[in-house]
């Protein structure tokens, strides 16, 4: 208890770190997500060709890889000067959107063609029907896959904290480093882990239950 209590401050900015980069990524990764599982059932062969390359591509990329990009890569060609809470929340939200974009595109199989054939013949445009029509409806089958992929993305944001960010992962290696016992400071930093996706998952249960009432 000890070590929590004489390094509190030190922790609540570690979870207030983890929980920050861990809700603007999220925001990346679902805007992303959607935009990409568009894509990827667009007429357009382009977009759909644009869609498989992305989901491919970060899917089959490391994380750590993805982080090693964005932190020394990108600041050298495109961003120079960004700080690392951003380039690990941009590396962190396209990794997951392309995971979104597969759960979102499985949810929009579930809805019968015949739904979009209808918004088609009352004059609808493919964008139309994909956000009036079919993506309410897909959004259902879409909410228990996306509360894990959001937990996992709780769980990957400790990479962030070896690219000097802070976060809950960051905090556990400077206590580490000052030579705490580390079982008390990984039980702690799991009981703030614990909490975040609780938390995630009492908003989609509570998410799914009102659809569910709306059925």
């Amino acid at each position: 208890m000890n070590v929590l209590l004489d390094h509190f401050p030190e922790f609540r900015n570690g979870f207030i770190g983890t929980v920050s980069i861990t809700a603007v990524s999220s925001v990346i990764a679902l805007v992303l997500g959607i935009v990409i599982a568009g894509f990827r059932v667009s007429p357009v062969p382009p977009l759909r060709l644009f869609g498989t390359a992305w989901v491919t591509l970060l899917r089959n990329t490391p994380l750590t890889l993805l982080f090693l990009v964005f932190f020394f890569v990108v600041p050298e060609i495109l961003f120079p000067g960004m700080s690392p809470f951003v380039l690990a929340s941009l590396a962190l939200g396209f990794y997951t959107s392309s995971f979104i974009c597969e759960a979102v595109r499985s949810g929009i199989s579930t809805v019968p063609l015949g739904q979009a054939e209808a918004a088609r013949s009352l004059g609808f445009t493919f964008s139309q029907t994909l956000r009036l029509i079919v993506l309410p409806q897909a959004t259902r089958t879409v909410l228990p896959p996306l509360s894990s992929i959001f937990i996992a993305l709780t769980k990957n944001s400790a990479i962030a904290g070896a690219f000097s960010v802070t976060e809950l992962f960051g905090w556990q290696t400077l206590m580490s480093e000052q030579g705490y016992a580390i079982i008390p400071i990984f039980c702690w930093v799991a009981v703030a882990y614990l909490v975040i996706t609780f938390a995630i998952s009492g908003l989609f249960r509570l998410l799914e239950r009102n659809l569910e009432v709306a059925r």
